[in-house]
């Protein structure tokens, strides 16, 4: 294939965007690029992280411009994949999502709960707005998005829009490659089966032997994500979901723990992520830097190059290679409806994705159950967002269950609503 390619980053000044460059720049002779284009509304940002990357272009013999823009149709003109990491409000709203549903008694974090939520609220309507750019600027592209809360946001442009998407989250890749190192199966195929930051590992194979039962009864944990303050599950309780959780579902499993420690702790997750910012944008700033620094693998997005790049490599090069994504469900979980958005293995190729169906006999309860409760706030949730509706949103908080209390719910809702008005147009 002799075209070359313009990948389009929306969200570039984000202190991720430098792990993206890399996986760009290791997989250089099988993504043939043409141009980079780098795109954010934050001028500070976008200067001193594109610099690092026009840096770490030239460095690896990168041969294609690389351009800064804070145009988004400019960003998107001509594109072939834009990968979308947008942060509506930036941290200090990330903040907000963790501190005031403290003071309802509910949990504050950025995907799970009401936090979740009005992170939901602030990101689906600009999201909508990228896809119609899109659908006018380059039809054809495919949008990859690690945007939070990504199974939201996919539900949300699948359903109202007419682009090519696939939802990203390295959360699976992590628990793969460390269950392949715990166990020492490093040719492990995995059975994958939630909703995004809602999921399970239900089965674990190598040369046609099920490893699952023996993970299970060693009461196998997967390896932490580095936002989230875990302290792991017990053996008791993995062998009664019968499955390996997340370690998301810490929110779920633990949620007065949880709470508890959110209530104590000194700063919040975002606080702390805007310190690891400023740091992460100081050491960039070096002029004689072009490589990636260490701190990164301190936040929370460790391996996203080698998901959203090596998905880049799987389409545009039809490797029908396993992938685990966030796209609409077509039947491959027997137990959900066609058009929800759920987070499975998909066979990815220059069609896109093709879900990997779970079989008939799939008998989890716990997991159907769960799957569809929390599903059931999600579609509210989209339609909350979508159409400005406080009576959809007070519907999806009630089925969330991290609120759990009307009247809780409701106070939270308007104090969020307020303290975050400037990004929700569609509540005015």
């Amino acid at each position: 294939m002799d075209k070359r390619i313009k990948i389009a980053i929306i969200g570039a000044g984000s202190t991720y965007t430098p792990e993206l460059m890399e996986g760009i720049i290791k997989r250089k002779e099988s993504i043939p690029l043409g141009e980079l284009a780098l795109m954010d509304i934050d001028g500070r940002k976008l200067d001193i992280v594109g610099g690092l990357c026009e840096r770490m272009a030239e460095a690896a013999g990168l041969d294609c411009p690389v351009v800064k823009t804070d145009q988004l149709d400019d960003a998107l003109r001509g594109a072939d994949f834009v990968l979308c990491q947008i942060r509506v409000g930036k941290l200090p709203a990330r903040v907000l999502d963790e501190q005031i549903p403290l003071k309802y008694g509910m949990i504050g974090q950025e995907t799970c709960g009401i936090g979740g939520f009005f992170k939901a609220m602030r990101t689906i309507p600009v999201m909508l707005d990228l896809a119609r750019r899109m659908e006018e600027l380059c039809p054809d592209a495919w949008l990859i998005n690690f945007s939070n809360p990504a199974g939201i946001i996919t539900e949300a442009i699948l359903n109202h829009s007419n682009v090519k998407m696939l939802g990203l989250c390295n959360v699976p890749y992590n628990m793969f490659k460390s269950i392949r190192e715990t166990l020492s199966l490093p040719q492990a195929d995995f059975t994958y089966i939630g909703l995004n930051h809602l999921s399970w590992i239900t089965g674990i194979e190598q040369n046609g032997k099920d490893y699952l039962k023996s993970a299970l009864e060693m009461g196998l944990n997967s390896e932490a994500m580095k936002n989230i303050p875990s302290s792991g599950f017990d053996k008791e309780l993995v062998q009664l979901v019968g499955a390996i959780p997340s370690s998301y579902l810490e929110y779920y499993y633990f949620k007065n723990k949880k709470l508890k420690l959110l209530q104590e702790a000194e700063l919040s997750r975002g606080e702390t992520c805007m310190r690891i910012e400023e740091e992460l944008l100081s050491i960039y700033s070096d002029a004689e830097l072009h490589v990636k620094p260490e701190l990164l693998a301190s936040r929370g997005g460790a391996n996203y190059s080698e998901v959203a790049i090596s998905l880049v490599d799987a389409i545009w090069n039809d490797k029908q290679e396993k992938h685990v994504v966030n796209l609409l469900n077509h039947g491959a979980l027997p137990f959900m409806e066609d058009q929800d958005a759920v987070e499975v293995t998909a066979v990815i190729g220059k069609d896109g994705a093709k879900p990997v169906a779970v079989s008939d006999d799939f008998d989890n309860r716990h997991i159907i159950d769960y799957m569809r409760m929390v599903k059931a706030y999600e579609r509210e949730t989209v339609a909350a967002a979508v159409e400005g509706s406080t009576e959809a949103a007070m519907r999806a908080l009630m089925m969330n269950p991290l609120v759990g209390d009307y009247q809780a719910a409701y106070d939270c809702f308007q104090e969020m609503k307020e303290a975050h008005k400037a990004y929700l147009p569609q509540f005015q």
